[in-house]
């Protein structure tokens, strides 16, 4: 009977990891529609380029931090996103991920690209920082 439960649990977040992949891609969908508000298309391509991107903003291998990317800023980010969509417009898109996942998926070299500017402009912060406190 245990082993029953652990293989419920084991379908349950394999559905639900499946789902979420499909809510990224509609997410992704909704970037691309011409009816989505431009704050709407800017925040979702740093969201799903981020949830997508082989590289992480904090390391995994740093103690808890490692994991708060992964575990609360991409689902609030996904969450968020969802409220800023046009409800027309995320419904559409969520049916096209559903029927037809195409071949020509999110190149993830983006969101490495982005997490790459991102880390990039914080060691120019915190350099001119440095180079601020010393000089004082």
């Amino acid at each position: 009977m245990r082993s029953n439960k652990k293989v419920m649990r084991a379908m349950d977040w394999k559905t639900r990891a499946k789902a979420l992949k499909q809510e990224v891609y509609a997410l992704y969908l909704c970037s691309r529609h011409p009816k989505t508000p431009l704050y709407a298309k800017l925040f979702a391509v740093l969201i799903v380029g981020y949830a997508l991107s082989p590289i992480d903003l904090i390391p995994d291998f740093v103690p808890v931090l490692g994991y708060v990317d992964d575990l609360v800023l991409i689902p609030l980010g996904i969450a968020l996103l969802i409220r800023m969509m046009p409800r027309e417009v995320l419904e559409e898109c969520r049916e096209k991920a559903r029927i037809n996942r195409p071949a020509n998926k999110p190149r993830q070299w983006i969101g490495a690209v982005m997490v790459i500017c991102l880390w990039a402009l914080a060691i120019y912060i915190t350099l001119r920082a440095v180079a601020h406190i010393i000089r004082s």
